[in-house]
């Protein structure tokens, strides 16, 4: 599968490094020969064309693993036993954050984030407690995480990757009356930060953009989630899932799990055809899908049930066109 983007947006005021100008030739004032001429490309579209290209080298590298196993059939159990529930190998995800609290999950473990401007990370709302059951949570505030950006390999997440936090803010109706209601965050970093093609934020929905032209199609989620050996990735993975039909996986949850209440607020992804899905760490990443007639490409939702893992089929997010307001607001 091959993703063909073509993005307009700008995602705000941010620094940046000096973008490439490329070469043009012009023969208007010499004829027999060229003029090369310097024709520089806005700082947006410079953002926009490092953030294609980012995006079709993971389409590429996931296309490539599927016709190996494919081609391979007697290696599947030996390639899918090196690779974690959450998916393959990532190459870079230039908006993709790791929220950090501690090391295990009696620390608070650390999960994803995604920029979404040059000083906000939005992350699901549970995971800057360490204990994160609605019960516990009430009247305490959220922990103040470190944030990395701009590495791949758990290795990397080291001082010189960090951006310092000034504060963070949960939604105003976080766990209103369950565990998963509203689940986000904003962090607000210190300092603006300076993009490249390591780092770069992911454009929220815009007015119009709605999921249900996606329904059948898919999105490429990033995480540092559990495996299948039950410990965390030590490099960043990706997954291309399929976005769900809302009757199957409202029905599946309201059977299964008392205490997950789907709404409009939310929505699912399915597993990838080898049925391999997010799990537990991956919460707070981002959901990248193109809208279906622009194709633009944006952050459809916040992953917020990530204990999907083997056991459930549907993966829930936090609809994010239902939050721009409230986004925009802080």
């Amino acid at each position: 599968m091959k993703f063909h983007f073509h993005h307009q947006r700008s995602c705000g005021n941010v620094q940046r490094e000096e973008p490439y100008k490329p070469i043009t030739a012009s023969r208007e004032n010499a004829p027999g020969c060229c003029c090369l001429q310097m024709a520089p490309i806005p700082p947006q579209r410079f953002r926009v064309l490092m953030l294609q290209e980012q995006l079709q080298m993971a389409a590429n590298e996931h296309e490539v693993v599927l016709l190996a196993l494919i081609r391979e059939n007697t290696k599947v159990s030996l390639l899918r036993s090196k690779r974690v529930v959450g998916g393959n190998l990532a190459p870079h995800v230039p908006w993709q954050a790791m929220v950090y609290l501690g090391e295990s999950i009696m620390e608070g473990g650390f999960a994803g984030g995604a920029l979404i401007s040059d000083r906000r990370v939005l992350t699901a709302g549970r995971n800057l407690f360490v204990k994160k059951d609605h019960q516990e949570i009430q009247g305490k505030a959220p922990l103040l995480p470190k944030v990395y950006l701009g590495i791949k390999h758990k290795s990397e997440a080291t001082a010189s990757n960090e951006h310092a936090v000034e504060r963070v803010v949960l939604h105003p109706r976080f766990q209103n009356q369950t565990n998963w209601d509203n689940n986000l965050a904003l962090i607000q970093l210190k300092e603006q930060v300076v993009m490249s093609n390591r780092v770069m934020p992911i454009p929220l929905p815009e007015r119009g953009q709605s999921l249900a032209d996606n329904i059948n199609g898919s999105g490429v989620i990033a995480g540092w989630g559990f495996g299948v050996y039950l410990t965390q990735a030590p490099s960043l993975k990706h997954l291309v899932l399929s976005i769900a039909d809302l009757a199957r996986y409202k029905a599946e949850y309201e059977n299964k799990r008392h205490t997950v209440r789907i709404d409009h607020n939310m929505f699912c992804t399915g597993p990838s055809k080898f049925q391999e899905n997010v799990c537990t760490g991956d919460a707070g990443g981002a959901l990248a899908v193109t809208d279906a007639e622009s194709g633009d490409i944006y952050a459809a939702g916040i992953l917020s049930i990530d204990s999907t893992c083997s056991f459930d089929r549907y993966a829930v997010y936090m609809k994010l066109s239902s939050y721009v307001p409230w986004i925009h607001s802080e």
